[in-house]
């Protein structure tokens, strides 16, 4: 629909302008839209919320698309999509405070984004394995919280 509108407004801009010839369109990248599959979210949402604890959030849906999703799309297989934090938390609660994320909060995308290296390294590593030993684990059995490290 917005690539359609964006073509009707260009061409209506062209005739308006008395242009000589009609606008010419490339379309020349494109990602699919990112549609995590259902089971494979639930099984890997129950393994965080039971290892990181009050830590895990649910991600909410968004419109946006990634490439991530080219890989599991031309394989047929499902896949899930999930962010971690990575903002400094006393600038992260300052912005939210003052309702500001969208504004002071900068996403990966962004030219200022500069996550912090810990703790986002460490909980990105551990996301992956343990969303890694969910989909994997042959039991039911509960992926339990390591003892906090010493530092």
């Amino acid at each position: 629909m917005v690539l359609e509108a964006i073509r009707r407004i260009v061409v209506a801009e062209s005739h308006a302008s008395n242009s000589p010839r009609e606008p010419e369109f490339e379309f020349y990248d494109s990602f699919p839209l990112t549609i995590y599959d259902d089971a494979v979210t639930d099984r890997v949402s129950e393994a965080f919320a039971a290892y990181f604890g009050e830590r895990f959030q649910p991600m909410p849906a968004q419109s946006a698309s990634e490439d991530f999703s080219d890989i599991p799309n031309a394989l047929d297989a499902p896949y899930t999509y999930w962010g971690i934090g990575g903002i400094d938390e006393r600038r992260y609660r300052t912005a939210a405070d003052a309702g500001r994320l969208s504004q002071d909060v900068p996403v990966n995308h962004s030219p200022v984004f500069a996550p912090v290296i810990q703790p986002t390294l460490d909980t990105g590593t551990q996301a992956f394995v343990v969303a890694e030993l969910a989909w994997l684990a042959q039991t039911s059995a509960p992926i339990h919280r390591p003892l906090r490290r010493r530092v």
